[in-house]
């Protein structure tokens, strides 16, 4: 089971945008995929409807080490695709991780029980710096942190977030693998030239930089994000193919690229799978036309 972890110290960044809508074009790929929302603002939570709500949820799973699937995994209405939702909002779990003897590493240690069930595992966190962001990232074989394209954002890209993993390299003596790190530029408009500026900025400060990466894929500002978002549904299906007169590409083929670079061991599969959906969303408009 891939774990993939959401990252950013900076609240706002579109972290849990992107959760949602890589968890939803994965699950339509075909893949098993299990989102845990451990934000104490829990945006993902409500992202998607649930048919089979559990009333158990994220704070059973770390405070009392419960990983029955069928008490504490909700079902949502996007096949593959199941939800653990965040019920800590009081921040109970910080204080626990904190007095705890395995603290940091107790998700890590959670995680054989869903190996078998999961493909992916994808995981939301709070924009702030806690013990439970940093029990995620320890947990993590990936972080990705979206990043605005502003300067404020850069800097506290530095200090902050990647500050963070800096401050978690001694576990690397006890065995614990650091993930890999990827940078997300997020809500991009290309058309102005600081963006541009920052963009540039960021690609050539990590470029000689072994443990940072940033992808090749960029998230455009795009009114489809919080539109999908308002339906409840993964991106992918509300813009499948681009609008008339636009040069950029779609939501749709935004998310498989980004899918693609950050999961290349299941390219065939997502190329297989989501290109059909784009298929026969342009075969409607063909007969719209």
């Amino acid at each position: 089971m891939d774990v993939l972890s959401l990252i950013s110290t900076k609240g706002g960044a579109g972290k849990t945008t992107v959760a949602a809508n890589l968890g939803g074009v994965l699950a339509d790929a075909g893949l098993r995929v299990l989102l845990l929302d451990l934000d104490s603002q829990p945006t993902l939570s409500s992202y998607y409807a649930l048919c089979d709500a559990k009333e158990a949820g994220s704070y059973e799973l770390i405070a009392q080490r419960l990983t029955a699937l069928e008490q504490i995994v909700s079902t949502t209405v996007i096949q593959h695709l199941g939800l653990i939702v965040s019920n800590d909002r009081a921040g109970h779990i910080s204080t626990l991780l904190l007095h705890a003897a395995d603290g940091r590493l107790r998700l890590r240690n959670l995680l054989p029980a869903f190996e078998d069930h999961y493909d992916l595992l994808i995981i939301d966190t709070q924009g702030a710096r806690s013990v439970v962001v940093e029990m995620v990232i320890l947990a993590s074989a990936c972080a990705l942190c979206p990043v605005p394209p502003e300067m404020l954002a850069a800097r506290e890209l530095r200090r902050g977030t990647l500050g963070l993993f800096e401050e978690l390299e001694p576990y690397r003596y006890l065995g614990v693998t650091m993930p890999s790190v990827k940078l997300l530029l997020n809500q991009v408009n290309a058309n102005r030239r600081d963006t541009r500026l920052i963009m540039q900025s960021l690609q050539a400060s990590f470029q000689e930089d072994p443990h940072v990466s940033v992808c090749s894929t960029v998230i455009p500002d795009r009114v489809a994000y919080p539109n999908a978002a308002s339906l409840g549904l993964p991106v992918h299906r509300v813009e499948p193919v681009p609008a008339p007169g636009s040069r950029s590409p779609c939501a749709a083929e935004v998310m498989r690229r980004l899918a693609i670079e950050l999961f290349p061991q299941w390219a065939e599969q997502i190329a297989a799978r989501v290109p059909g959906i784009l298929t026969a969303a342009r075969h409607q408009l063909l007969r719209r036309i």
